[in-house]
């Protein structure tokens, strides 16, 4: 159902894409060859006009220098010497009786009589007579000479008339050929505009049918939309596949982490029911004992509460001016007794004046977390600071410590939900803490970077926000 509801909507929308290229590419076809043969007659009729007005005023300088002989000789001049086609020429006396008349045979269908109907006696005037049947015309320019003769030279259209005739033919055949040329072109850049859209149906349909995010849209490289379509929709299968193998991977260390204490609270209920004492306090320290092992998985299932909310940006943060040396204080504070009792010397080195934009909770919580780290991870003798400062536009903290440091081949990896390296995995712990503390610093649209070295020790360094006014 799937495949039949892709191929139907991949053929409806290239149905339309080739029959809306065909339509643009017919529709401006058809405008330019409309506007080619609007023009082509607009000039032939003004060159016939062209002709018919500049002859007339030659003969009639051949008339008044020369009269009626010099006129019939530069008819027949030019008739001789083929200088310009056929023409009608009447030369008429001021009592309107025609003393010269030239008139083609083929012409002879024309009404001359609008010609005989006096017009206005300067300048020249124009009379177009039809043929009937035909769209032919005899257009003829008429003018009074100084003596009040009328001279009237005229041509007819049927050499324009002919000329676009064949022109329209040739057109009708280039418009087949456009239209050919139009569905074929259609056709064509449907095929190549569909290809990537089919490739991705493609793509969509093999990881539907086997569930796995293997399949990837070839790319060309030609950088158009569809191409940038293409990259983008497998980046984004390589972040869902990412975040498929890391929610596998976070599923398995859950239920390792789980097991532990479930079987704790089983071990513990068990044996306090097989215990048979009549002891009170027996029952009390094994409800005490299960109660320590529940909270243990109510806390990993809140932190990892809280970093989903903080990735997904859902978390609720009271940011406000948080004075960076206060609140550095205060967490050295809560843990100066666990660093004495493990024999670790926990240092402050804050000026005063740095403040921070942030929820002075979460805050509180992302350096809890890393104090934790660091003292636990600190053997007896060691020294973890605590620092401050301002730098640009932010605030930043560090947390160092000179333990054993981070493998290399863990520090990719320590900020991954629920990743223990294997010196960890020694240390009681869940496995959240360093990916809530990401997590929680990004929602403060800040950042965490770690350097270490085996046996040099680790510096967490967070960059924040400061709460100056701009």
């Amino acid at each position: 159902m799937s495949s039949t509801w892709h191929e139907r909507t991949a053929n409806t929308l290239g149905a339309r894409l080739g029959t809306w290229y065909a339509l643009l590419f017919l529709g401006s076809s058809l405008a330019l060859v409309v506007v080619t043969y609007v023009l082509l007659a607009s000039s032939l009729a003004q060159r016939d006009r062209d002709l018919i007005r500049s002859t007339l005023v030659g003969y009639a300088g051949q008339f008044q220098q020369g009269g009626l002989p010099a006129l019939e000789n530069a008819i027949s001049n030019d008739q001789a010497a083929a200088r310009h086609e056929r023409l009608f020429v009447r030369v008429s006396s001021g009592g309107q009786e025609v003393v010269f008349y030239n008139l083609p045979g083929e012409w002879s269908e024309f009404d001359l009589s609008p010609l005989d109907r006096p017009g206005p006696r300067t300048g020249i005037w124009w009379t177009d007579i039809p043929r009937h049947g035909t769209s032919e015309v005899l257009e003829v320019a008429s003018t009074y000479l100084a003596d009040g003769t009328l001279l009237q030279v005229g041509k007819s259209s049927e050499t324009r008339v002919e000329m676009l005739a064949r022109f329209r033919n040739v057109l009708a055949v280039a418009i087949v050929l456009v239209v050919v040329a139009g569905a074929v072109g259609g056709a064509l850049l449907t095929r190549s505009t569909m290809q990537p859209l089919r490739q991705l149906a493609g793509v969509v349909q093999t990881i539907l049918q086997t569930g796995r995010f293997e399949a990837r849209v070839p790319v060309q490289g030609t950088r158009d939309a569809l191409d940038q379509l293409g990259a983008l929709f497998n980046a984004m299968l390589d972040r869902i596949a990412s975040l498929v193998a890391g929610m596998r991977g976070s599923l398995d260390n859950v239920a390792h982490d789980l097991r532990t204490p479930m079987t704790r609270l089983r071990a513990i209920a068990e044996r306090a029911l097989e215990s048979r004492a009549d002891d009170p306090q027996v029952y009390r320290d094994a409800l005490a004992d299960c109660l320590e092992e529940s909270e243990r998985v109510s806390e990993m299932l809140n932190t990892l509460m809280d970093i989903s909310e903080a990735e997904t940006g859902v978390m609720r943060l009271a940011s406000e001016p948080v004075d960076a040396t206060d609140i550095l204080r205060d967490a050295r504070e809560l843990y100066a007794d666990v660093a004495e009792d493990k024999g670790v010397e926990l240092t402050l080195d804050a000026p005063d004046g740095p403040v921070v934009m942030a929820d002075r909770s979460r805050l509180r919580q992302v350096l809890a977390n890393l104090i934790d780290n660091a003292v636990k991870y600190t053997p007896r003798g060691g020294h973890v600071a605590l620092r401050a400062r301002l730098a640009g536009d932010d605030v930043v903290f560090e947390v160092a410590d000179d333990g054993p440091g981070i493998p290399a081949e863990d520090l990719p990896r320590i900020f991954d939900r629920l990743y223990r390296g294997d010196r960890s995995r020694s240390e009681r712990g869940l496995g959240l803490g360093l990916s809530l503390v990401r997590a929680i610093v990004q929602a403060h649209h800040g950042r965490v970077e770690v350097t270490s070295a085996p046996d040099h020790g680790a510096t967490f360094t967070l960059y924040l926000p400061s709460g100056r006014q701009s």
